[in-house]
């Protein structure tokens, strides 16, 4: 069995619904479990955990918000310990150009300083999956092929 996380942080209610499409998703990968967590209820020591990592957030003035941040931020402790781990990154944002793309390259660059294997997409929003205001049809769409792709990628490397 493989642990995956899904955190993130949510103002709105978009990311938090991003997160839960992506959740069900990887939910339905046999030989996967899923755990999905506001970011408030995510300790670093956690991180330690799961397999696969999986952290989303608003952009706020063109990266990710204060609360992920700091997760990552406290996850220095653990640097060297998540080492070949999966990691994914989603967003969203209020407007077309309104810092996704900066905002899944944050999250990704320290994910990779952690040493983890990051998940991108070939098809679709490349770093993963992104939205505008709530999701649409589009994105959950995005979210759900991203949420599989993770957890076919854990199942290989760990299952």
């Amino acid at each position: 069995m493989v642990d995956i996380l899904v955190t993130y942080f949510s103002e709105t209610g978009h990311t938090e619904a991003m997160a839960e499409c992506i959740a069900e998703a990887a939910r339905e990968v046999e030989g996967v479990e899923v755990a999905l967590r506001p970011v408030a209820e995510v300790s670093a020591d956690d991180l330690l955990d799961y397999d696969g990592i999986v952290m989303g957030s608003p952009v706020y003035y063109g990266t990710m918000a204060a609360p992920l941040k700091q997760l990552i931020d406290e996850s220095v402790k653990h640097h060297g310990k998540l080492e070949g781990k999966v990691g994914g990154a989603f967003s969203s944002s209020g407007v077309v150009g309104g810092g996704n793309e900066t905002t899944l390259l944050g999250i990704i660059s320290c994910l990779l300083v952690h040493g983890m294997v990051i998940k991108g997409v070939s098809r679709g929003p490349h770093y993963g999956p992104t939205c505008q205001g709530a999701p649409n049809d589009e994105a959950q769409k995005r979210c759900s092929e991203y949420g599989r792709d993770v957890a076919e990628l854990c199942v290989k490397l760990f299952g």
